[in-house]
């Protein structure tokens, strides 16, 4: 008798001990692997900056800024939807084609060209708000990046300029890194020979500097 209970109680320890066995490893399966589960969908969404004007195509910010994330741990793919040439009316434009990739978080990079021919800095506030507004709309967040205008536009042009990207993160609620290309402006070891692009060695210098940010905006 002493032995059947002794054996009783030994079953219904072992059906104790596998009920909370498995209620752990249940636990676990919705707690490690959630960051895993759900990957992120980068949309660097910009002009030549980002797209890697004349750069070989692992040399592009997109490209090494996914390598980089990646080493941090993180399951993220870089969208590269930089476009040459493109000022901010063009991307305006072609916005609702780079969504169709289905990206989970957003990087604005874009103004640059509207500076560099002198379009009115108005007008690319104008487009550059609607491109947040059609962002927060589609409820991707978003990381907005500043650009300087060129001393040699003018006071004016500058104050007029400089401020969109503040105005704007203030307006939406956006983190803003201030100048994409911190470090890198006018140091000609890092630029093309345009002294306007960076080179492979520019984009590395730019993707360390806005990586802490990107990790932040990402939850890393």
């Amino acid at each position: 008798m002493l032995l059947n209970a002794q054996y009783g109680a030994f079953l219904r320890l072992s059906n104790v001990m596998l009920v909370l066995a498995v209620m752990l490893v249940t636990a676990l399966s919705f707690v490690l692997p959630a960051q895993a589960a759900q990957p992120i969908r980068l949309l660097a969404f910009g002009d030549s900056l980002t797209a890697g004007y004349n750069l070989p195509p692992d040399a592009a910010f997109p490209v090494q800024l996914e390598k980089a994330l990646r080493a941090k741990g993180l399951n993220v793919t870089v969208i590269n939807a930089g476009v040459s040439g493109d000022t901010t009316a063009a991307a305006l434009s072609r916005l609702d084609w780079a969504l169709a990739d289905k990206p989970t978080h957003a990087l604005v990079e874009l103004g640059a060209n509207d500076m560099l021919r002198g379009l009115s800095p108005e007008q690319a506030r104008g487009n550059l708000d609607a491109i947040l507004a059609r962002l927060k709309q589609a409820g991707i967040p978003v990381l907005l990046t500043g650009m300087q205008a060129a001393p040699n536009l003018g006071a004016d042009y500058g104050r007029r300029f400089n401020t969109i990207y503040p105005d704007l993160a203030a307006k939406h609620g956006l983190p803003l890194y201030p100048f994409f290309l911190d470090g890198v402006a006018a140091d000609a070891k890092l630029n093309l020979g345009d002294g306007m692009h960076p080179n492979r060695e520019g984009v590395a210098v730019i993707v360390q500097r806005i990586l802490p940010q990107i990790l932040r905006f990402l939850g890393a």
